[in-house]
Parts: C-alpha cells; sequence; structure tokens
C-alpha cells in the first residue's frame, strides 16, 4: 500500500466522513421535509436530538430553512458540505479533479436548491453529485491505500448515524462487518477494541444504540 502523510490521512477520513454525512442526513431531511415544515416542534426537535445538533431554530420552517442553508450554522448541509470541499481542494492529486469536481458540483446545487421556492429537485441532485462522487473513487483512484481511507470514513460516519437514529440491527451490523473487513488494508491509526466492541454490541439484546455511538466515537487514536 502507498503510504501517505498523516495530514493527507487525517483529510482522507474526513473527507469520507463529511461526504457521507451530508449525503445520509440529506436524504432523511428529504424524507421528512413535508412533515417538519407543517411542525411546531416534536418532529424536527427530535431529528435535533437524535443528530447532537443545538436547538437554535424557532419552528418546524425556521429548521427546514436554515438547517440546510445556513453557513453560519457548524451543523448545516452547507457547512458540512463546505468542509468536504476544503478536504477535497487539498487532496486534489490524491483524488483527482474529476472527484473534486463532483463535490463543487454538489455545492452549486446547494446554492440553486437555496434560491427556489421547492428545493427538492436541486437536493436530488446533490445527492446525485455525491454518489458520482464515490463511483469516481471506485473507478479513478488507483491508490487502494486512498480508497480505503475514504470509505473508512464513510464506515465510520455512517455506524454513528445509524446508531444515532436507531437504524435497524441488520443495517448495523452490516456496516461494523465492512469497516472490520477494510480498516487494516491502510495505514489509518484506529482502535482495534473499538472495531472488536462494536462487533460485540451489535450482536447483543437488547441492542444498545447509545452505547455504540460513545464507542465509534472513539475509534481514531488519539
Amino acid at each position: 500500500m502507498g503510504i501517505i502523510s498523516i495530514e493527507q490521512t487525517d483529510r482522507l477520513y474526513w473527507l469520507g466522513r463529511y461526504t457521507e454525512r451530508v449525503y445520509s442526513t440529506m436524504r432523511l431531511y428529504m424524507e421528512t421535509y413535508d412533515i417538519m415544515i407543517d411542525s411546531t416542534t416534536e418532529q424536527y426537535e427530535k431529528f435535533c436530538e437524535k443528530l447532537d445538533i443545538p436547538p437554535v431554530y424557532t419552528s418546524g420552517e425556521d429548521f427546514c430553512e436554515k438547517y440546510p442553508f445556513d453557513e453560519e450554522d457548524a451543523n448545516s448541509l452547507i457547512s458540512n458540505l463546505r468542509r468536504a470541499y476544503d478536504n477535497a481542494i487539498v487532496l486534489r492529486e490524491e483524488i483527482g479533479s474529476e472527484s473534486l469536481a463532483h463535490i463543487q458540483l454538489a455545492i452549486y446545487d446547494m446554492q440553486r436548491a437555496k434560491a427556489v421556492n421547492a428545493p427538492v429537485l436541486e437536493f436530488q441532485k446533490v445527492l446525485d453529485n455525491l454518489m458520482a462522487f464515490w463511483g469516481v473513487v471506485d473507478d479513478q483512484i488507483a491508490s487502494e491505500n486512498v480508497r480505503n481511507i475514504l470509505k473508512v470514513g464513510k464506515r465510520v460516519e455512517r455506524i454513528d448515524l445509524y446508531a444515532r437514529l436507531e437504524n435497524t440491527r441488520e443495517n448495523l451490523t452490516r456496516e461494523v462487518h465492512r469497516l472490520a473487513g477494510r480498516v487494516d488494508r491502510c495505514n489509518l491509526k484506529y482502535r482495534k477494541d473499538v472495531v472488536e466492541n462494536l462487533m460485540q454490541f451489535v450482536e447483543e439484546e437488547p441492542l444498545d444504540y447509545d452505547k455504540i455511538v460513545r464507542e465509534i466515537e472513539q475509534f481514531l487514536e488519539v
């Protein structure tokens, strides 16, 4: 495997995490958009609580306007997408110009979404570009090490989100096994005991989602 610097490794890991964060939370947002925009409290507050987002929104409508587009909100979709881009642009040589371009196009789609009254179609274009990003990663990045670090970040983020959102045992187990099968194929420094614990936790009855969240937060070596 090609060894890369600690800084590049960290940026690749977080590029994987941020792209997955935007993709998964945007899908959830789109699924509940109509409910949340008409909701006074319950739906959007539950969404924020599960994702550990501070309750800074005044209503469902306020949430639906600010959560996707407010660049001053560190938890917004656009803020996470820009973090992905900030990492991607520094990693241009590692990931290639076409991968970077799909992240940039996703930002353009978000800007267009903000300018229209019905943003769902533009949101779908954001999702399409993030999927295209991963397609280019698989097809055009020659370095197995680079691909694996990106995908480890993706799996870690997905496990974290699935646990917070109390997804099915089947989905959580699949992602934990995918992580375990890939993480030793790159030079990422991580805690092996965390992966071992996660393998155990997803088999336990009852499934303790909070314990899984706490464990995956300790994945990287400090």
